[in-house]
């Protein structure tokens, strides 16, 4: 089945490269809208449309689509912010974040966060930001409904630098076309767009002059180090501990004395991860047989699978493996984005999950054709594609130099704006049943920035009840709106600092 999909992937590549490409174009539509919320009316203007991304002599290098909703009635644009929102992939479209959990409207989804039937319904959004800040949606090229342009090849985009460039270049252009470079600027990512936020820092000041006031990171990976589970790389096999300790309680399968306290069971296998755990990887080879078998069993008991796999897969668990042996005893496979989801699969011996049951996209794309077309009065026949297989096979990683070696890692970028700039605020936001981010990995990047004490307070972490999405979990949504609001106000109220 692994196989399967990977091919059906590159036939879908093979299939985009030989369409006919078009120039997207034509005039931004504009429209005025108002939600209530709390009994208070917000009125506010949409414009969606594309912004053009030009090269030497004045060419068209491609066309990015974007969604921005500005607030009516604002006075002072320089106490007006205005965040740019763009979710991961690399190879996605900004529409999770979009009509999720951040724009105006929403896609109902149950309490848990499933969807509902068919073809779903678009609802207010009683937690938008809007309520604090304007919002821009971008959706960078190869993504949505933004292209390459005609003359253009499409991977001179898909790259950690290029990507940083054209978005970069975007944001220039949308304060300067929109006049907003006197107002606070907010940049938001999720997965990927965690790494691209993070990289906007430091590009946004060196190239175009553009301060940032905060940074929202959902679902953060900064240093891919602490994902990739690479031959050699123990360290995510400690990151990801914790979340599969969060998903075995979730599902029952651990002791009933690590089952009665979800946050101190956590607590304690953290701190077992990155001290006896972290030291008997660190061994490789050279662990003693009696030191593999008690690593083992404490592994089981974290984990809620049988020492036998502990031992198998050498005391080092996949992701991919652990999704599939939790539950395979109930013929299901815990989710990856999600783990509280359970999926059902015609192979429960394989390996590997043959599909993620906490992924589904059907609900947000039936939702960005009806609205653009007919609440944004947006005229376009382009498919809209919410991920692109090509855009991410077609990614370079090397960062900052084509020729730059090891794991991608912009959480130096990171630390150096936030030495330049001691206004910059960051929030990371998380959640404990994220098979794909982990929570730890978070935390273990926020403490190896390298700041001095009296800085680290500008980096907060907040924690849901919920997976990569956190926002999909309707309790999850309203903490995530409420801690987003106090960062806000926050980083808006930061006095001025004196130079030492």
């Amino acid at each position: 089945m692994k196989n399967l999909l990977y091919h059906l992937a590159r036939e879908q590549v093979r299939g985009k490269k030989k369409e006919k490409k078009e120039d997207p174009g034509g005039k931004l539509s504009v429209t005025h809208q108002a939600i209530t919320i709390d009994g208070r009316e917000l009125k506010f203007t949409a414009t969606c449309g594309y912004m053009k991304i030009k090269g030497e002599e004045d060419k068209v290098k491609g066309s990015i689509f974007f969604t921005s909703y500005e607030l009516d009635g604002v006075e002072e644009m320089s106490a007006r912010p205005i965040t740019f929102c763009f979710n991961g992939g690399p190879g996605c479209s900004s529409m999770w974040l979009h009509f999720a959990s951040i724009g105006p409207k929403r896609v109902g989804l149950t309490e848990k966060g499933n969807f509902l039937p068919p073809p779903g319904t678009l609802i207010d959004n009683e937690y938008t930001w809007l309520q604090f800040t304007d919002l821009v949606f971008i959706d960078p090229v190869g993504t949505g409904y933004s292209r390459p342009g005609k003359d253009q090849e499409a991977d001179y985009f898909y790259g950690v630098k290029e990507d940083l460039e054209s978005v970069g270049e975007f944001i220039r252009l949308y304060v300067t076309k929109h006049k907003r470079w006197t107002s606070p600027k907010f940049v938001a990512g999720e997965s990927y767009g965690t790494t691209r936020a993070a990289g906007l820092s430091g590009l946004l000041q060196d190239s175009l002059g553009v301060d940032l006031n905060g940074i929202v990171l959902i679902s953060a990976v900064l240093d891919f180090q602490t994902i990739q589970m690479r031959q050699g790389n123990d360290l995510p096999y400690v990151l990801f501990l914790p979340s599969y300790t969060a998903t075995a309680w979730y599902h029952g399968k651990l002791s009933p004395a690590m089952q009665k306290d979800l946050p101190k069971t956590l607590k304690e296998v953290e701190e077992w991860a990155m001290t006896t755990y972290l030291t008997a990887l660190a061994k490789g080879d050279g662990i003693t047989p009696e030191e593999k078998d008690r690593i083992a069993e404490r592994l089981s008991a974290c984990t809620g699978v049988s020492k036998t796999f502990a031992k198998v897969n050498n005391l080092r668990i996949p992701q991919h493996r652990f999704c599939k042996e939790l539950l395979r005893e109930d013929s299901r496979t815990a989710g990856r984005l999600d783990s509280r989801f359970k999926g059902i699969e015609t192979d429960p011996a394989g390996e590997a999950p043959e599909y993620d049951p906490s992924f589904f996209k059907g609900p947000f794309v039936t939702a960005v054709n009806d609205y653009v077309r007919n609440t944004l009065k947006y005229e376009n026949d382009l498919p809209y594609t919410p991920m692109s297989p090509e855009v991410n096979h077609a990614w370079k990683w090397n960062y900052p130099r084509s020729d730059y070696p090891g794991f991608l890692n912009v959480a130096e970028v990171l630390q150096k704006e936030l030495n330049r700039n001691p206004y910059l605020q960051v929030l990371v936001a998380c959640g404990y049943y994220d098979l794909a981010t982990p929570y730890l990995a978070s935390i273990y990047t926020a403490n190896h920035l390298g700041l001095e004490e009296d800085r680290r307070d500008r980096v907060s972490l907040t924690y849901y009840e919920s997976g990569h999405m956190m926002y999909y979990h309707r309790p999850s949504l309203v903490k995530f709106t409420k801690d987003t609001k106090d960062f806000y106000q926050r980083a808006m109220s930061v006095k001025a600092i004196e130079i030492d």
